[in-house]
């Protein structure tokens, strides 16, 4: 059963107050001021919308309730709370559920012309907008929180410029079960239009930690007992001999008789403890300023033709390595409490 929205006068002038001050949270100085950012586009949204419902299912008597390991990250929170939706007549007849939900959490979403929609979208690098609008506050994550989570993997983002990338990135996080992003101090504002819609809903989905200097991120990951590897085509390790090194410890566990093998290359990292991938920048990648900050540096191998991998598909081949990994590590754990508990 859909929820009764009540039936409100189309926006329909593109140059009025509302529709400019909607049009001026493209711009990183207006984000700032108003606390608010856009998000564009029925996966977005729905993804905006879910967060809002959850943090405010997650309140009890204004009493914050604290949400399950794969939840919601920011819910007990105020950011990324939903303020505003718009739709065309378009998008509110394909997505009634998504209008619904928001109306049901106290948001009804306001009908827009293709053209209000338009001028609220013209900073926002937005060429065919898809008929959903959302405006939510900022989300503004600490490193001390996730820290305090405990993470097992996180992606780091070093001086990384273009928003594209960064929500590709961001996105491969989440894909890959990561616990966290953090932007460092010269990577680009994660609520730029285009990185938010590059993240295609994962920036809800897991926290992102921006604006933390470089060493400082690295320092913290640090002491909280992660491993930082910093990705590199220059890198001293393969990342296929660390994937091959960790599926030779599981095999040597799973039979009593067998030593643990050592490493293909000494002082290799294991891919199956906690780790921080450290990724540069586009062009020219990481410093060797900030590759000495780094455990160990690890080059993803080019068996082809290839000149490089861009920073996407890098740091995708990445995680999901270390995220197998770890999964394997968490089996083989379960398997000797199992056998403890038996024997």
């Amino acid at each position: 059963m859909t929820t009764e929205r009540p039936a409100l006068e189309a926006l329909s002038n593109p140059r009025s107050d509302r529709v400019r001050a909607v049009a001026r949270l493209s711009g990183r100085s207006a984000r700032q001021r108003a606390g608010r950012f856009l998000v564009e586009g029925p996966q977005g949204v729905r993804e905006a919308v879910a967060e809002h419902v959850a943090h405010r299912s997650g309140h009890q008597g204004g009493t914050p309730v604290a949400p399950e390991r794969g939840g919601s990250p920011h819910a007990g929170g105020a950011p990324g709370t939903l303020r505003e939706l718009y739709a065309t007549p378009d998008a509110a007849a394909r997505y009634p559920e998504i209008l619904d939900a928001a109306a049901g959490s106290g948001v009804p979403a306001r009908i827009v012309t293709d053209e209000v929609l338009a001028a609220m979208l013209a900073g926002a690098g937005t060429t065919t907008p898809q008929g959903l609008l959302a405006v939510c506050d900022l989300i503004t994550v600490g490193l001390d929180s996730v820290i305090a989570a405990r993470p097992r993997l996180v992606a780091v983002l070093s001086q990384v410029r273009d928003p594209g990338n960064a929500g590709t990135v961001i996105r491969a996080a989440d894909a890959a079960g990561a616990d966290a992003v953090v932007l460092t101090d010269a990577s680009v504002d994660v609520h730029n239009p285009k990185c938010v819609r590059s993240t295609a809903g994962s920036l809800f989905h897991l926290p992102v930690v921006a604006g933390v200097p470089l060493a400082d991120a690295v320092r913290r990951l640090k002491q909280a007992g992660l491993a930082v590897l910093a990705a590199d085509g220059a890198g001293d390790f393969d990342l296929d001999e660390l994937a091959d090194d960790a599926e030779d410890r599981e095999v040597s566990s799973s039979t009593p008789e067998s030593s643990t093998p050592e490493s293909s290359t000494p002082g290799a990292p294991h891919l199956e403890r906690s780790a921080a991938w450290v990724f540069g920048n586009e062009a020219w990648g990481l410093p060797q300023a900030d590759r000495d900050l780094a455990d160990a540096v690890v080059r993803v191998p080019v068996h082809g033709r290839a000149e490089s991998l861009n920073l996407g598909t890098a740091a995708t081949v990445c995680l999901y390595a270390t995220a197998r990994a770890q999964r394997r590590e968490q089996r083989r754990a379960q398997r000797r409490f199992t056998m403890a508990e038996t024997a």
